[in-house]
């Protein structure tokens, strides 16, 4: 099918290319002059290996072809508990962040590999030294860790013997002990995460490229197998390091065209049952021959409106059906049936079928994958994963790092008056919108603009399917081939999706005028041309839209995106969308009406005319009290949610923006008293009112304010609550049992594994944990909330006058609503980095 075949091959990960010649060249005992071409180096460095006790290494740059060519020399050396040093360099960012990642997945802690840090001076050297048993080789000459380096390359390298050489052997090795000990940087993983974060791909020094080019003309024979690569092995190796810590859920978050499927494949190879569920039919069937591609003899199966599969390996599954209740029982698939869950597209996920699947299945480990995370729009998924954000590459990442193209962007003055059109909880009026939008006028300045640019394939976002219609229409008389694609029934001008792509890469049809229909999932990569004709204010959507042209394909070079910009609600985003980065969109009230130049993507070209300046400036100026923000988002919450929002589900949909703006002022942060929030505002429903200015809302209120620089206190809060049959006085039992409970979940352990004390919580019997709990909550407790909290023997006990409201369902689901709040808060904290200490 069409469509499969574009996602194939641009999403799955590269064939890595093993030479059968290196593998079977005879390995030459004596040589001490190595030349290159036909003269591998990697030969020399696998005898030396072989025979190594001490292996030190100093080269300018790693590359990942390089490491990925001495992957099975490596796991040697660290099988064999062999000490490695590696010394490169970081100039000019030629070492490859993956390399590294590559090196500590491969040897973990038994290697120390450090960056040269003396920025004054040049930094070329390649020598890898080996001691053995008896005497030592070092080569040394012009070959750094690249497969070309290692193989092919014309690289002149020379082996100098320790014995006959002694002298010359030891005055390298001092200096190499010199250079490591004292001009260099750790690369430990705050290191590395940084280095990978700020990294750009060189643009004069392309070695990895040619690499890349050697392997697929070589004309050896060759044996193809599917390897992580790039973002892969990044993503890869904090996944690792995250259910090491002790994480069961994880959300990686990267741009469109780095293989998020392959990466599931390549990150569950280690586990039994794996789940993968996606909302559409076409992207499970491409998933199954990724995961085929990586797991080659895996039995797969399908569960969905027609097939209903369930003895296999590997289940790829519509959200749609698996989600429905007379499948997630125990009968059908008990809780623990998979070990592995991966959630496709999972900005998704606090969608009603995403929620059953999610809540039902208890796996080993639960990971997301989204382009585009939900947070940026309110409906905060970052909390289904505990907020556990593992990776993340955005958009500004992608393009410098060359996994995308760049993109050549223009916001074009467009005269729509939208304050005639109804704006209603977020949202335009569709018919008054679809009316405005429909003229004329406006669809001549889109066709004229147009035809400024050469483009073969434009993909366009419309904002109803009349809209679609109405401009396939009017580009198709005017002699541009043209055609609609959105769901539901087809008009005069519109086509089946697949029918559709076809005739584009075809080159059938120019422009494809879309409804929804292409905002995520299956790609063009030939799409050289995106154009925005509606009102766009959601940075989700933008983004995911701004990625469907991205994708890298032959002779494209950039992609040109044209936007049609009027006094819409929220245009003055614009220019922080582009960037791709949360952060800056957040700052944006402080950092003027555009970000700077280097906060966008390498070689992007951001044009807006001068009449959307205005329009911006006007709209930074009007912006509202922040109480009547608070106000407006609460009744878009509560809209969402069909009822007057918890405290739980105001924070985890609350707007981002909005959040760390009274996270900083604490007399506007309604989470500090919501009850007050909700009595201003007439939102408390009648059994509340007789809770306010009561010894049960003051607390609440405590709970809503006590200090959290660990988890310690929702446990024994938890124990007080009971499941609902509220307990005045706990003992030692109950404590035990909230705490056990409460750390079993991966997501509250992984502070208990960080922290040298408890460590090995996972190992406590009742003892272990009733101590921690008396030497932190129970005695803070106690001792700063004396009015709700005292000490009586062996029990830990609340204060009488809270008995009665036991049996008050206000005031119950008020204390489990303010303690589920605190934990899902503290999380958020945890992942942003600024819990109190």
């Amino acid at each position: 099918m069409m469509l499969n075949n574009i996602e194939e091959n641009s999403i799955a990960s590269k064939e890595i290319i093993i030479d059968e010649n290196i593998k079977n060249k005879e390995i030459e005992l004596d040589k001490n002059c190595i030349t290159g071409d036909n003269d591998y180096f990697y030969n020399s460095l696998k005898k030396a290996i072989q025979k190594a006790k001490k292996v030190d290494i100093i080269v300018a740059f790693l590359m990942e072809s390089g490491v990925r060519l001495l992957e099975e020399d490596l796991k040697l050396i660290g099988e064999k508990d062999i000490p490695i040093r590696i010394l490169t360099g970081n100039y000019l960012n030629i070492t490859q962040p993956s390399a590294l990642y590559l090196v500590k997945d491969i040897l973990g802690d038994k290697v120390d590999l450090r960056f040269y840090s003396d920025k004054s001076r040049s930094f070329h050297p390649k020598a890898y030294i080996f001691e053995y048993e008896n005497g030592g080789d070092i080569f040394i000459g012009s070959s750094n860790i690249s497969r070309s380096a290692l193989t092919r390359g014309i690289e002149w390298n020379y082996r100098i013997r320790k014995a006959g050489h002694e002298e010359d052997f030891n005055y390298y090795k001092q200096v190499f002990e010199d250079l490591f000990l004292n001009k260099s940087i750790v690369v430990d993983e705050a290191e590395l995460k940084r280095y990978s974060k700020t990294w750009v791909k060189p643009k004069l020094i392309r070695q990895d490229d040619k690499d890349k080019q050697e392997e697929e003309n070589t004309e050896n024979k060759v044996i193809q197998m599917y390897k992580p690569r790039g973002a892969q092995i990044e993503a890869l190796y904090e996944l690792k390091k995250s259910r090491g810590e002790g994480a069961d859920k994880g959300l990686v978050v990267a741009a469109t065209g780095i293989g998020k499927t392959y990466l599931a494949a390549f990150d569950s190879k280690d586990f039994k049952r794996v789940l993968f569920v996606a909302h559409r039919e076409e992207i499970l069937t491409q998933a199954e021959k990724s995961f085929k591609n990586v797991r080659e003899n895996i039995k797969t199966g399908f569960f969905g409106s027609g097939k209903k599969d369930k003895d296999c390996e590997c289940l790829f599954a519509t959200v749609q059906t698996l989600g429905k209740e007379e499948y997630l029982n125990e009968e059908y698939f008990p809780r623990n049936y998979f070990e592995y869950i991966v959630v496709d597209e999972f900005h998704h996920a606090a969608a009603g079928n995403y929620q059953n699947i999610i809540n039902y299945f208890k796996p080993k480990f639960l990971l997301g994958l989204t382009a585009t995370p939900e947070r940026l729009d309110n409906k905060d998924v970052f909390a289904i994963c505990d907020y556990n954000l593992v990776y993340e590459v955005g958009l500004k990442g992608a393009i410098n790092k060359e996994w995308l193209v760049p993109f050549r962007y223009y916001g074009i003055y467009d005269d729509t008056d939208y304050n005639n059109i109804e704006y209603k909880n977020g949202k335009y009026n569709e018919k008054q919108l679809e009316e405005a939008l429909m003229i004329s006028k406006r669809a001549n300045l889109i066709l004229n603009n147009y035809r400024k640019f050469c483009s073969k394939r434009a993909l366009v976002f419309c904002s109803t399917k009349q809209h679609a219609e109405y401009m396939a229409k009017y580009f198709c008389e005017d002699g541009v081939e043209a055609c609609a694609v959105y769901s539901g029934d087809l008009g005069s001008y519109a086509q089946d999706r697949e029918e559709a792509v076809n005739k584009l890469v075809k080159n059938e049809i120019k422009v494809i005028f879309s409804v929804d229909m292409f905002n995520e999932g299956l790609d063009i990569p030939s799409i050289d041309m995106v154009m925005f004709l509606r009102p766009t204010q959601s940075p989700t959507i933008f983004l995911q839209q701004l990625g469907r042209g991205l994708r890298k394909h032959k002779d494209k070079k950039y992609l040109n995106v044209l936007d049609f910009i009027g006094n819409y609600k929220k245009a003055n985003l614009v220019p922080f969308f582009l960037t791709g980065d949360p952060k800056i969109i957040k700052k944006r009230g402080t950092i003027g009406i555009m970000p700077k130049e280097e906060n966008y993507p390498e070689d992007c070209t951001i044009d807006f005319q001068w009449q959307l300046i205005d329009i911006f400036k006007r709209q930074e100026q009007a912006s509202q009290k922040i109480q009547d923000l608070i106000l407006q988002d609460y009744y878009r919450v509560k809209e969402t949610v069909k009822h007057r929002p918890l405290r739980l589900e105001m924070f985890t949909y609350i707007d981002d923006d909005l959040y760390d703006n009274i996270r900083r002022k604490s007399k506007l942060n309604i989470f500090k008293n919501y009850f007050k929030f909700l009595k201003e505002n007439n939102e408390l429903r009648e059994e509340e009112k007789a809770l306010f200015g009561t010894f049960g809302e003051d607390f609440i209120n405590m709970i809503e304010k006590t200090s959290m620089a660990k988890t310690y206190k929702m446990p024994i809060l938890f124990a007080f609550y009971n499941n609902g049959n509220m307990k005045l006085k706990i003992n030692d039992d109950d404590v035990y049992k909230s705490f056990k409970e409460f750390y079993e979940k991966g997501s509250n352990g992984m502070d208990m594994l960080k922290t040298k004390n408890t460590a090995n919580y996972k190992q406590w019997g009742k003892k272990e944990y009733v101590k921690l709990a008396k030497d932190n909550p129970i005695k803070f407790l106690a001792k700063t909330h004396g009015d709700f909290f005292y000490i009586e023997g062996e029990e830990f006990c609340l204060n009488e006058r809270l008995g009665e409201f036991k049996d008050n369902d206000a005031f119950l689901e008020n204390f489990r609503d303010a303690v589920e709040m605190r934990v899902r808060e503290y999380y958020r904290n945890r992942e942003e980095g600024i819990n109190k200490k």
